[in-house]
């Protein structure tokens, strides 16, 4: 089969099935005399294995590393057990630190709907935030998380 009937098969575009076999996740296929790449069932169940892969959050290194195992013929449960508890690790704290997230800007709303309006005279400085004691950080992992300020004075 053509890559464009393995795309059509695996729902993998061809630009995409190119570049898994530029970085070697895809081995590279024979080729007819005319030149044309020519594929067999087992590069259907490579990309389909690599398209899931790929939705439970795994790199193409992991998923490499994964398929590397494979053709030695070696088992890859334990591998596979230890990517996924990882990202699973992950997760969760990704998840935990959103739910403290969540908490402080439910708390800065509750504190905003407290505020008066006519009180804001600088058109510059938002009163909501500006006393709140909470400021963004950046995580590792791009994602803004609040803090509370260290302060001098306690804010009502």
């Amino acid at each position: 089969m053509r890559i464009g009937e393995l795309a059509a098969s695996t729902g993998v575009p061809t630009k995409t099935i190119r570049y898994y076999e530029e970085i070697g996740v895809l081995p590279s296929p024979e080729r007819a005399a005319n030149g044309y790449r020519t594929y067999g069932q087992a590069a259907i169940e490579r990309l389909l294995f690599v398209r899931d892969a790929r939705t439970t959050g795994l790199s193409l290194t992991e998923i490499s590393s994964i398929l590397s195992l494979r053709d030695q013929g070696e088992s890859t449960c334990n591998h596979v057990l230890g990517l996924l508890e990882t990202h699973l690790n992950e997760i969760d704290s990704h998840i935990e630190s959103l739910s403290k997230t969540r908490q402080q800007l439910a708390s800065l709303t509750k504190r905003a709907r407290r505020l008066n309006p006519s009180d804001c005279n600088d058109p510059h400085r938002c009163q909501t935030i500006a006393e709140t004691g909470i400021m963004p950080t950046r995580h590792r992992s791009g994602a803004k998380h609040l803090h509370t300020a260290p302060s001098a004075h306690k804010h009502n």
